[in-house]
């Protein structure tokens, strides 16, 4: 990936995700986690924000999105990903099984991480599909044994992987 204003759009994008996962985190967590986790999703909103600010004084900058198969491709994934997450969301909550909402829509979003590779041509994307997958069901696993919600766990892993992936962009950004 070539892109200086996808470097920053990763930042501001992964960044916002990895403040809401942190938020969902907040469901049953450990009380004396709830410090901690609050902390984590401050700081990934000031990331956002940054990413933000460096996307509006990039906004000119060239971006894989600007190629129209690229775009269409991405939107495709998007609208997807939404479709999947929220078919599964529903089917969980009136098969009274509210508490796999989280993991499942990790699952959902690390799936289709592995499309947006070939979008912007960043091979990083399928490690991060692959944390992704690997959070929502460890989550599922490790939940019960710390009697937890799944989505404190599926929370504070997606939002740590997202956080990692969002400084990551801005390292990128930096280095060229």
């Amino acid at each position: 990936m070539d892109y200086i204003r996808d470097y920053v759009m990763y930042a501001a994008i992964f960044g916002m995700f990895s403040f809401s996962w942190f938020g969902w985190a907040q469901e049953r967590p450990r009380v004396s986690w709830r410090i901690y986790i609050g902390i984590a999703s401050g700081i990934a909103l000031l990331v956002c924000l940054f990413g933000v600010y460096l996307s509006m004084t990039h906004w000119d900058a060239p971006s894989a999105l600007n190629d129209k198969t690229a775009f269409g491709n991405y939107l495709i994934s998007v609208y997807v990903e939404f479709f999947l997450a929220a078919i599964g969301a529903v089917a969980l909550i009136r098969w009274r099984r509210k508490d796999y909402v989280a993991p499942w829509i990790a699952l959902i979003v690390g799936i289709h991480f592995i499309g947006l590779k070939s979008v912007f041509d960043d091979p990083s994307l399928y490690v991060l599909a692959a944390l992704m997958v690997i959070v929502s069901i460890v989550s599922v696993l490790l939940a019960p044994k710390l009697k937890v919600a799944n989505s404190a766990i599926t929370g504070i892993g997606s939002g740590t992987v997202l956080f990692a992936f969002a400084v990551i962009g801005l390292i990128r950004y930096f280095s060229v």
